[in-house]
C-alpha cells in the first residue's frame, strides 16, 4: 500500500483519531483562524482583527490548535493572536506582546503572549501589549 501524502485530509483523520469530532472542529477552526488573520493583518491594524468563534469542546485541544500553527507556518505574530482567541473562547485572558532588538544588534520583532516561555523574548525590549478584546472574553459557541 502506498504511503499517504501529507495532507488536509491526512491532518484531519489524524485529528478525528485523536480527539474525535470535537479536535477536527478545531483543527477546522485553528486552520480558518490562522487564514483570516493573514489576509487582515495586511489591511488592518493588530486591534482591528476580527476572528470567529472556536468551537465548543475545543478548549481540551490546544495541542491540536499548535499543531495546525505549526503546519501552517504561521509566523510568531498570527500564533499569537490566533492563540490569544482561542484562549479567549475558554474565558482566558492572553496578552499578546510585541517585542523589538536593537537596530545595532540587527533589528528583529517577535510576538508571543505574556506568560508563555519563549527563548526569542529575552532579547527583546517590549513595544506593545494587546490585551484580549472583551468580546473575545464573552463569546462562546
Amino acid at each position: 500500500m502506498p504511503d499517504r501524502p501529507r495532507s488536509v485530509p491526512a491532518a484531519v483523520v489524524r485529528a478525528f483519531r485523536r480527539g474525535g469530532v470535537p479536535a477536527v472542529r478545531t483543527a477546522l477552526w485553528a486552520g480558518w483562524a490562522v487564514r483570516r488573520v493573514r489576509a487582515q493583518l495586511v489591511r488592518r491594524s493588530i486591534d482591528d482583527i476580527r476572528l470567529p468563534v472556536p468551537p465548543s469542546g475545543a478548549g481540551a485541544h490546544r495541542d491540536v490548535v499548535l499543531g495546525v500553527l505549526r503546519r501552517t507556518g504561521a509566523n510568531c505574530l498570527e500564533r499569537a493572536l490566533v492563540l490569544q482567541r482561542w484562549y479567549g473562547g475558554q474565558l482566558i485572558a492572553r496578552t499578546v506582546v510585541i517585542g523589538v532588538t536593537a537596530p545595532s544588534a540587527g533589528f528583529h520583532a517577535h510576538a508571543w503572549l505574556d506568560g508563555d516561555t519563549d527563548a526569542e523574548r529575552e532579547a527583546m525590549v517590549e513595544i506593545l501589549r494587546r490585551p484580549a478584546p472583551p468580546a473575545w472574553l464573552g463569546e462562546r459557541t
